[in-house]
């Protein structure tokens, strides 16, 4: 893999010396134990954060609304109007 961008990082002195042997450990190089595991951690906090749980009762009140026929709004419409105008 070609590095096509740089990550720099101030560490004190025992952090470094434990992400090395966490390195050795893995047998790998410390770029890549450490790309690693932030990529790791990146992707836990996203699943964490981007996702939505619904309970079941949740679930059904929004798959219900899903299945309801579109009723667009006064304000809708009149922002749908206001931007057919500009349109045309």
């Amino acid at each position: 893999m070609t590095a096509a961008a740089r990550l720099d990082l101030r560490l004190n002195a025992t952090d470094k010396a434990r992400i090395h042997r966490a390195a050795d450990l893995r047998g790998v190089p410390v770029s890549a134990f450490v790309r690693d595991a932030v990529l790791r951690e990146a992707e836990s906090v996203m699943a964490a954060e981007l996702a939505v749980m619904l309970s079941p009762a949740e679930s059904r009140r929004f798959l219900a609304a899903l299945d309801k026929p579109f009723k667009p709004n006064a304000r809708l419409k009149k922002a749908m109007a206001d931007a057919a105008k500009l349109i045309g």
